[in-house]
């Protein structure tokens, strides 16, 4: 029979042995992981045209696409995806419930303090949907809070933050679960105007068929903003390569190609930096 330091000693192996496999995998990193893996899970809105998921899981949208073509290109050659509501990104992917967001989530200053972002890939102008004729005159965000107009916007996207600082009241920012239904609230008078980048609002029109209505592109007082893919703080090597590969599609013009499919502006993209949108970075 063994004596109890042996078993002792035993247990103490085991437990080490247990420890150490986590650290290993843990230290391999989160690139050198989903190149062995093959697989990188990413966040997106389905918000067409930057990221789309159909009925059978099929994955597309100009974001999605981009990086899906970066990935390829770093040895990864399957990806899977996660609806997600975009104030739900940051937190879900520092929370590790995915890889990296590449949904079109725009680069801004208050998002760069807690993710790291690649350099651009998707760029638009804002857009407003209203009713035919804009019988409000809403042609920028400071003509929603002058009217007092009701707008939609998406929970956490740019727009909410556009609407407030331009002085719009709180309780004239109504949040909608996605644009189908901003577009729904708007043909039944519940607002006045949605408030979306150009693209996905002349998708939304152009699903919706409704001659009552009419895009405003683009908006006056709002910037072109860029998107690009996030990744968190701990994972700049990852980024970094990331950025390595999306520069070398942005050169071979399989990029241009891509983007273009889906209507963004390409050349922008192309010029603008993640410095741009995010000082100091």
């Amino acid at each position: 029979m063994k004596s109890s330091k042996t078993l002792t000693m035993a247990a103490i192996a085991a437990t080490a042995a247990m420890t150490v496999a986590p650290a290993a995998s843990w230290a391999e990193g989160t690139l050198e992981r989903l190149k062995n893996a093959g697989t990188a899970k990413i966040a997106i809105a389905n918000e067409p045209p930057y990221s789309s998921i159909d009925g059978d899981g099929n994955i597309g949208g100009a974001a999605p696409d981009v990086a899906k073509a970066v990935l390829n290109e770093l040895g990864i050659e399957n990806v899977e995806a996660v609806v997600v509501d975009y104030g739900a990104m940051i937190p879900g992917l520092l929370a590790n419930r995915f890889d990296l967001v590449a949904a079109g989530l725009y680069i801004k200053p208050e998002r760069c303090e807690a993710v790291l972002f690649s350099e651009p890939d998707v760029c638009d102008a804002e857009a407003f949907a209203v009713k035919a004729g804009n019988p409000k005159g809403l042609n920028n965000y400071a003509d929603l809070a002058s009217a007092g107009a009701v707008v939609g916007v998406c929970g956490g996207c740019a727009e909410e933050g556009y609407a407030l600082d331009a002085g719009v009241a709180r309780e004239n920012v109504i949040v909608f679960p996605d644009g189908a239904s901003g577009i729904s609230m708007l043909q039944n008078g519940r607002i006045d105007a949605v408030a979306l980048s150009g693209l996905v609002v002349a998708d939304l029109l152009a699903k919706a068929g409704d001659s009552e209505l009419e895009i405003v592109y683009p908006v006056g007082d709002a910037p072109q903003s860029c998107a690009g893919a996030a990744f968190r703080p701990a994972d700049k090597d990852f980024r970094d390569a990331y950025d390595a590969a999306l520069a070398k599609i942005k050169e071979d013009g399989s990029f241009k190609e891509i983007v273009d499919t889906y209507g963004f502006a390409t050349q922008t993209a192309l010029t603008k930096t993640r410095a741009d949108y995010c000082p100091g970075s």
